[in-house]
C-alpha cells in the first residue's frame, strides 16, 4: 500500500489565466478540466501522467497574502543560457522578480503573475532528467521527520536525508524531486500550494487514508464538505489531498 503524489495545486483567482503562465512556464499545455485548470504535457491530455507531475490551478476567491508559500517549484535548466532565456521568457508572461532574502545566489527566485514563488535554477547534474520541473520544495523543521513520513506514505524513495535536507523521487527514477528544505519559522497562514496523492491501483482510498492518520497525518476542514477527496495535514502542517481513483 503506498500512495502517489500527481500533481502540484495551486490556488489563484485566475485560474485560467495562471494555468496558461505555467503551461508556457514548463513547455506543456492547459486543459480546462471543470472549474480546475491542469497542466500537463503536450499532445493530449493525460491524467494521471505516468512520470510526471502535473499543476491542477484551482479557482478561489481570495489573492495570495504577502506571506512566503512553504511550497514551491523549482524548474530545471540544461546550460546559462538556457537560464537566462527561461527567466527572461518568465517575465515577459508576467513573472516579476522577488526577494526572499536568499542573497548572492546563482538560481532566480521569481513569482508567478499572482504572488506564488519560484526558483529558476542553475544547471545542475542531479536534475538532468526530471523534466521542466527539477523539484518541488517545501519548507519544514525538521526534514528527517518529513523524509521518514513521506517515504512511508508514498511510492517514493528516499535519497537522502540530513538536519537540513531531504530529498524523494519516484522509484522509477522518473519525474522530479521532492525536496524538505530546513527553514526557520512556523506555519501562518493556510497553504497556497500543497501536493495531491492518488491510490495505486488496486488500492483502497479510506484504506489508504486510515494508514496516513497511522503515521501522523490529521484531518483538515477547509470547507470541502462532501468531496470524492480528502484533506489531511502531515506531522509540519503542510496540507495534501488523497484524490479519488479515476
Amino acid at each position: 500500500m503506498a500512495l502517489r503524489p500527481v500533481q502540484v495545486n495551486i490556488k489563484a483567482v485566475a485560474a485560467p489565466a495562471v494555468g496558461r503562465f505555467w503551461a508556457e512556464a514548463l513547455g506543456w499545455q492547459a486543459y480546462g478540466s471543470g472549474a480546475t485548470t491542469y497542466v500537463g504535457p503536450r499532445g493530449g491530455l493525460v491524467w494521471p501522467d505516468p512520470d510526471l507531475l502535473g499543476v491542477d490551478v484551482v479557482p478561489v476567491p481570495d489573492r495570495k497574502t504577502a506571506v512566503k508559500n512553504r511550497t514551491h517549484i523549482d524548474l530545471a535548466t540544461t546550460s546559462p543560457a538556457h537560464q537566462r532565456e527561461l527567466v527572461a521568457r518568465l517575465r515577459a508572461l508576467g513573472a516579476t522578480p522577488v526577494d526572499i532574502g536568499q542573497g548572492d545566489v546563482p538560481w532566480t527566485v521569481l513569482a508567478d503573475p499572482e504572488g506564488n514563488e519560484l526558483c529558476v535554477l542553475d544547471p545542475r547534474d542531479v536534475y538532468r532528467d526530471t523534466g521542466p520541473i527539477a523539484a518541488v520544495v517545501v519548507d519544514c523543521a525538521d526534514p528527517r521527520a518529513m523524509a521518514r513520513f513521506w517515504g512511508e506514505a508514498t511510492d517514493w524513495t528516499v535519497h537522502e536525508a540530513t538536519d537540513d535536507l531531504a530529498r524523494l523521487r519516484s522509484a522509477k527514477g522518473t519525474g522530479p524531486y521532492l525536496e524538505f528544505l530546513r527553514t526557520p519559522g512556523t506555519k501562518t497562514t493556510p497553504d497556497r500550494v500543497h501536493l495531491d496523492l492518488l491510490p495505486c491501483p488496486g488500492d483502497d482510498r479510506t484504506a489508504e487514508v486510515s494508514r496516513l492518520r497511522s503515521l501522523g497525518a490529521t484531518d483538515l476542514d477547509v470547507g470541502q464538505g462532501d468531496t470524492p477527496w480528502t484533506c489531511l495535514t502531515d506531522p509540519d502542517a503542510h496540507e495534501f489531498c488523497v484524490l479519488s481513483l479515476p
